[in-house]
């Protein structure tokens, strides 16, 4: 049950039906392992006909649980510190590991580059609200570490981006490249941007299982300059468009949220490293990424065909650039 294995997978996801946990649920599939779900039956219902599914509120009762081993738990909608520990003592001793998928928002400083030995955030009274979702998942984190030691993979991704993006942080970008004219750029060519497809994330993360490979890792791809990015998303879409560059001062005057008022951008001084990550632990585990211009030409096809996001979703309405462009140019 543990340890390095070619044979199938028995693995038990808890969700299973949206973004993260549909690719991981998929690339299970697509590599011939047995897959269990248990979620409420919300999101997605039917995704996966052939899946065994047990249906629970897992902040309430998990009592679909009782019985039953695996090799692996995957963890994808872990968020309250006492919803996790019903989880972990619920299966402690019946899953080979527990793959807890957390965030870079633990990290307690994110002025400067971090790796997997930084500081985390610690739940307290006086945190600011902007920081509590990152101390609750860093007190998630410790939950599982102290439960299942060796037996537990805590994966930090960053910002998850591909098909399914239930955001539109960067589905935007390649759509709003592909419709041409001038086109809003936020802040400088040389800021940072950071990312990882859903499903390099997902081959990952099973990857982790079959290896046996514990530990805490920073899984989102590498660190590129926003410039370049906008590059790959010009050469996918092959539009004629005129990239018109605001800086980052310009946008914060004109009072856009410094966290992603433009998708992708931030512009908050207590964050600005937070798209340099550093993630050299995870790519010497094995981490794969997939070259950025599939990525982008995938989720431009999903985009397409799903219609685009719904109105008032989008990451940027047009009449919101038209003005900023108009007042904020030249």
């Amino acid at each position: 049950m543990y340890g390095n294995t070619d044979r199938p997978l028995n693995l038990l996801i808890l969700g299973g039906t949206r973004f993260l946990g549909r690719a991981v649920v998929e690339a299970a599939l697509a590599d011939g392992h047995q897959v269990t779900l248990f979620n409420r039956g919300r999101t997605n219902p039917g995704l996966f006909p052939r899946v065994r599914t047990v249906i629970g509120d897992r902040t309430e009762d998990l009592a679909g649980l009782a019985d039953g081993r695996w090799d692996a738990v995957v963890d994808v909608a872990g968020y309250e510190p006492r919803v996790v520990a019903r989880s972990v003592d619920a299966l402690h001793g019946r899953v080979g590991r527990y793959v807890f998928v957390s965030s870079l928002s633990v990290l307690a400083d994110q002025s400067t580059p971090q790796d997997e030995d930084g500081e985390v955030l610690r739940l307290r009274a006086d945190l600011p609200a902007h920081q509590v979702y990152g101390a609750r998942k860093a007190a998630c984190e410790q939950l599982v570490l102290d439960a299942f030691e060796r037996q537990a993979t805590i994966v930090r991704p960053g910002m998850i981006v591909g098909p399914h993006d239930p955001t539109d942080r960067f589905a935007y970008w390649p759509r709003r490249f592909a419709r041409g004219g001038r086109i809003l750029l936020p802040g400088d060519p040389a800021d940072a941007a950071q990312f990882i497809d859903v499903r390099d994330l997902a081959d990952w993360i099973l990857g982790c299982v079959r290896s046996g490979l514990g530990g805490v890792y920073n899984t989102t791809g590498r660190s590129m300059p926003f410039g370049a990015f906008f590059e790959a998303c010009h050469a996918v879409t092959r539009a004629v468009a005129e990239p018109v560059w605001i800086p980052s001062d310009r946008l914060l005057a004109a009072g856009l949220d410094p966290w992603m008022g433009v998708p992708m951008w931030i512009a908050d001084p207590a964050c600005a490293a937070i798209n340099r990550v550093d993630v050299s632990r995870a790519l010497a585990a094995g981490l794969a990424l997939r070259p950025l211009a599939r990525t982008l030409a995938d989720t431009l096809a999903w985009d397409t065909a799903r219609g685009g996001p719904a109105a008032g979703t989008e990451g940027l309405a047009v009449q919101e650039e038209q003005r900023l462009l108009s007042e904020l140019a030249g």
